[in-house]
């Protein structure tokens, strides 16, 4: 006996320096568990020490054990989401207590408080019904979503992404959260990062391939959290996003499915009038399968996922054939007949401009093993992989618009296949240390291989301007020059908790490094129609028969020979670059129930930014550089002082301090009234293409670099929220946030001094640059601290005793900062900020981030009959909501800062634009015209227009479901199920074809300028008489998917 408790004492002493150690390592925590506290008192209301409490995770067998301390307490963390549980407590000389059909949500405490009787008479077992929501519990302090199996399994999707049901957070619009980039949100994967690290073009992995890394099928929780003041939630300034995969149990279960849709299966009419239908096909099939391989001890779970899609490649626009159809664009089908025919006279195949489809593919899996190893330690072992392809149109936005929309229409061969692949795999161990210690370590690796396959064979890119915007876009798309890139993040974390008396000590290291290799060869067949405009329609025939368009084609030819000869990485050969970056956190927090009704957080957290070798991989771009300028003086516009750049200077580390501090109190004591709040400092990342363009870009004619000065994001948010339930069921939440910039991101050119000139237009005085005011161009990113937003949301929901479940909600957004950056390019950035005048100052002005206003409602019953073998689910999801903040800017450089793009519009008075000088006659009339139909416009005259001031229409989007289920025996107690389901997005639009619309702008710019050297414009009006049009792709039309599933 003696024996067994010294091995016994070893044992948890080894264990104890295991997670020591482990401790000692350098990390990375999110949330995949939840918690069990509670508070356990004898009929005389005195706190009862000693109590056993033991929590049975009933699917698996897997048990929790805790004694409570002195005050009664008793604390199981790190759980398994899901359930059921059933809970037991035990006291000698007291009655047990039994809680059975627990279910506990992903990141949230279940708090479960008993009253010990000594009588003899026995207590019944507390059947626990309560909401799935997890919106009571001591842990939430701000704003949150959870979304549960019921949510996933019955709302209505077609893509079966995540962000179908993240949209269920209010404040959501897309993957933007609180009117934030979604760049800054942090996507967690079972608590290991699982973000697009380097930011381009999406910020979830396979987003370039409108892939889903993880199928719907593989996800059993999604937690979507504005304003944890959880010091071991970090990574964000916008939203921490964070889904748990499902695991094996001791039974079996699983399901085959599949989902097809096509061409009958979507809207043909917008606003009663045809649109084009191109052929469509999406195929979606797969498997799960779960059970264990050794009972209560080992299980496994398993997913494997297909999806083949074809759809239109033009996002619905044609053509203008002067029929007026409501997707007509304003490109002359002419104009585009002629392009095409000088192309091809020419020996290269552009594709055609219409009737074609871009294909898309993907296949993914998952599995993952849980080990019990014995009752105090449980592993978790996940792997997963994404293989996923798509062809795209070329990029519609960055160094200029391309479309294809009612301004540009490009040719098929101009885009891109993009391929992104992904194998992922990740561990965690829980363990229960003592009584009062636990202990989760979490380690990861993931690999990305980015990749793009251009549909042209080697030429230039062709851009054509009418009226001095983007009118037809040719030749080979600008970005898919042998451009790859290779990710490697390497993630590990410890988390030690300590609980004594009324306080649950958090003690954590969080390591994380991220490799990237990028080969990017921007301009690489010419510049000319990447960074400034080919040719004008009116002068391509001249463009074409002086033989300059033959010698760009010439000249692209001879670039990809001698770059195909050199290789990459080397002088003369195609690029590549190495970036090394990561970050290293510690924190502290304390979670104290200062009462049994109060509980505060409060922590710190310490961030550092690390490098590693990035100094050295820049030098090494350097050396093979043709035209690295170091000695040329900038100015810093922030201190107008004289600086010399150096690619190889990183930007701070210096370590990043985010106090936060969050309090519950439950108000009634009785989970029905709960109010609740917090403040502190949030450091988020940012996409690592900003950095890498630093790197890989030293050449003085595209010279991209980070501010030495620059710290990672951070904000200060605060939140304020309560929950009150009540007494015929109702649930209502409301949360009101403010958010402010304490490193927000702005991208300014030091290569200009300020503007020295003023335009010399009938009320139109902006400063404007001189020849002598320009130095070079240096995009530099820099911080602002001047961005904010305020944001409120009132929520109800219900379900009803015959299992009807309801929620409606109300989102209130007002964001604004100084540069609402999507691109990945730096020089993009800043040629992308609307600006009046001086282009680089960081002028606070909307976001064009998130929704203004937006209503959204979820409804969901099961209809049970047959004997309950026959059961009929009906879901819908209604959002209605204005948003998609827009500004008008001229087509052309009106201020001389070399953007054609960013200059904001002036709304001349009736007196002022007769005075205009425009390039042709009736063009002031239809500007006068125009302006008065459009509402923002009319109330701006005499001033300029604000960035990102003006607002879409309303939206109205209504998705239904339908499932259909037949349960039969296929022996004994075992039941298997048939499952036929339809999904129907936007059905509005097929009861009638003029509800569920979109409108878009029809012209960002309708008026081009350009500036003589005495500083006086010409202008040239586009012609655009409607500040609106329809957008006709998919968008705005219905599509159904038709589903069957056996499960078994």
């Amino acid at each position: 006996m003696h024996n067994v408790s010294q091995t016994h004492n070893t044992m948890k002493k080894l264990n104890l320096t295991i997670a020591l150690l482990l401790f000692t390592v350098l990390s990375f925590a999110q949330v995949t568990t939840a918690n069990i506290k509670g508070l356990i008192t004898e009929d005389a209301n005195q706190p009862l020490f000693g109590a056993n409490v033991v929590a049975v995770h009933e699917p698996t067998g897997t048990k929790y054990g805790a004694i409570t301390n002195i005050d009664g307490r008793y604390n199981l963390l790190n759980l398994r989401v899901g359930g059921p549980y059933k809970v037991s407590i035990t006291y000698v000389g007291f009655q047990d207590q039994i809680f059975s059909d627990v279910y506990l949500t992903l990141g949230k405490t279940t708090n479960l408080d008993a009253v010990m009787s000594s009588s003899e008479v026995s207590l019944d077992e507390v059947v626990i019904t309560g909401s799935s929501s997890g919106t009571f519990g001591s842990d939430r302090t701000g704003a949150e979503t959870s979304v549960g199996r019921r949510e996933l399994t019955t709302l209505p999707t077609i893509s079966r992404s995540a962000s179908d049901f993240t949209r269920l957070e209010p404040s959501s619009s897309g993957n933007s959260f609180g009117g934030r980039n979604d760049q800054f949100n942090n996507f967690t994967l079972d608590g290991a990062v699982f973000n697009n690290p380097f930011g381009l073009d999406a910020a979830t992995p396979g987003g370039q391939t409108d892939s889903q890394p993880i199928s719907l099928d593989a996800i059993d929780q999604i937690q979507v959290s504005l304003a944890p003041y959880d010091v071991t939630l970090s990574g964000f300034t916008g939203a921490a996003v964070n889904a748990v995969t499902k695991s094996g149990t001791n039974e079996f279960h699983g399901t085959v499915y599949g989902f097809t849709r096509n061409e009958d299966m979507t809207g043909g009419k917008i606003r009663g009038e045809d649109v084009f239908q191109s052929d469509l096909e999406q195929n979606q099939y797969g498997i799960s399968i779960g059970g264990p391989v050794i009972k209560n001890k080992l299980f496994f779970f398993a997913n494997f996922e297909k999806d083949e899609r074809s759809d239109l490649g033009t996002n619905g626009f044609a053509p203008n054939r002067g029929t007026g159809a409501i997707n007509e664009s304003r490109v002359e089908l002419e104009d585009l007949l002629t392009v095409q025919n000088a192309l091809l006279d020419l020996g290269y195949d552009p594709g055609r401009f219409e009737g074609f489809n871009y294909d898309s593919n993907s296949t993914k899996g998952l599995f993952k093993l849980d080990w019990n190893i014995n009752d105090n330690n449980r592993l978790a072992v996940i792997y997963n992989f994404l293989n996923a392809s798509k062809e795209k149109p070329a990029h519609p936005s960055a160094l200029g618009f391309r479309g294809p929309n009612t301004n540009t229409l490009q040719f098929e061969n101009t885009g891109y296949e993009i391929n992104n692949n992904i194998q992922s795999v990740q561990v965690e161990l829980n363990s229960t240390l003592s009584g009062n210690v636990t202990n989760k370590f979490q380690m990861g690796y993931t690999h990305f291989d980015d990749f793009r396959d251009a549909l042209s064979s080697p030429a230039p890119t062709i851009t054509i301007t009418d009226g001095g915007s983007n009118y037809i876009i040719a030749g080979h798309e600008p970005f898919s020059i042998n451009n790859r890139l290779d990710q490697k993040v390497f993630q590990f974390s410890n988390n030690l908790n300590y609980v004594e008396g009324d306080h649950t000590y958090t003690v954590g290291f969080s390591y994380e490094k991220f490799q990237f290799d990028n080969s990017f060869n921007l301009g690489a067949y010419g510049a000319q129609g990447v960074f400034f405009p080919t040719t004008t329609m009116d002068d391509f025939q001249n463009f074409v028969d002086s033989g300059q368009l033959q010698n760009l084609f010439n000249e692209a030819a001879a670039a990809d020979a001698s770059l195909q000869a050199n290789g990459e990485g080397v002088a003369g050969g195609f690029a590549l670059a190495e970036t090394n970056v990561g970050q290293l956190a510690f924190y502290l927090q304390d979670e104290w129930n200062v009462t049994e009704n109060f509980k505060l957080t409060y922590g710190v957290r310490f961030d550092k930014p690390l490098f590693f070798d990035s100094s050295t991989k820049a030098q090494e771009v350097i050396d093979r550089a043709c035209c690295y300028a170091p000695g040329i003086e900038y100015i810093n516009p922030n201190t107008g002082e004289g600086v010399f750049l150096d690619n190889t200077k990183m930007p701070s580390n210096k370590v990043l301090i985010s106090p936060r501090v969050g309090f519950n109190y439950d108000v009634k004591g009785d989970n029905s009234f709960q109010v609740r709040g917090g403040t502190g400092l949030f450091t988020g990342r940012l996409p690592f293409v900003w950095l890498g363009n630093q790197i890989a870009n030293p050449e003085v004619f595209f010279y991209q670099v980070v501010d030495p000065d620059f710290k990672f994001p951070q904000v200060w948010r605060t939140n304020i929220g309560t929950d009150y339930r009540f007494e015929n069921g109702i649930i209502a939440t409301g949360d009101i946030s403010y958010t402010k910039d304490i490193n927000g991101a702005h991208v300014q050119n030091w290569g200009l001094r300020n503007p020295s000139g003023t335009l010399n237009a009938p009320g139109d005085t902006r400063p404007i640059y001189t020849s002598g005011d320009i130095i070079n161009n240096a995009y530099v990113f820099t911080n602002s601290d001047k961005g904010r937003v305020w944001n409120f949301t009132a929520k109800a929901q219900k379900t009803f005793d015959n299992g009807l479940y309801t929620t409606i909600a109300y989102n209130y957004l007002n964001s604004k900062d100084v540069n609402s950056i999507e691109a990945e390019i730096t020089g993009d950035a800043f040629a992308f900020n609307p600006v009046v005048g001086n282009a680089n100052n960081d002028v606070l002005s909307y976001s064009k981030y998130g929704d203004t206003h937006r209503f959204i409602g979820v409804a969901s019953k099961k209809f049970t009959y047959g004997k309950d073998k026959w059961a009929t689910t009906i879901s819908t999801f209604f959002e209605y909501a204005q948003g998609g903040r827009f500004n008008y800017t001229y087509g052309g450089d009106l201020n001389g800062d070399g953007s054609n793009l960013n200059d904001l519009l002036y709304v001349p008075t009736s007196s002022e634009l007769q005075q205009m000088q425009f390039s042709g006659a009736g063009q002031a009339e239809a500007f006068e015209a125009f302006i008065q139909q459009d509402d923002y416009l009319s109330d701006r005259r005499g001033d300029y227009v604000e960035r990102y001031g003006a607002l879409a229409p309303w939206r109205g989007r209504w998705d239904l479901k339908l499932l259909q289920d037949y349960k039969f025996n296929v022996g004994g107690e075992n039941y298997n199920t048939i499952q036929f389901s339809v999904d129907i997005l936007n059905l509005g639009n097929l009861l009638n074809s003029d509800w569920g619309v979109v409108q878009q702008p029809t012209s960002v710019q309708p008026v081009g300028v350009d500036v003589d050297a005495s500083g006086v414009p010409t202008y040239t009006f586009t012609g655009v008489t409607e500040t609106f049009s329809y957008d006709t792709s998919l968008l705005s039309r219905w599509q159904a998917q038709f589903g069957v599933r056996y499960i078994f």
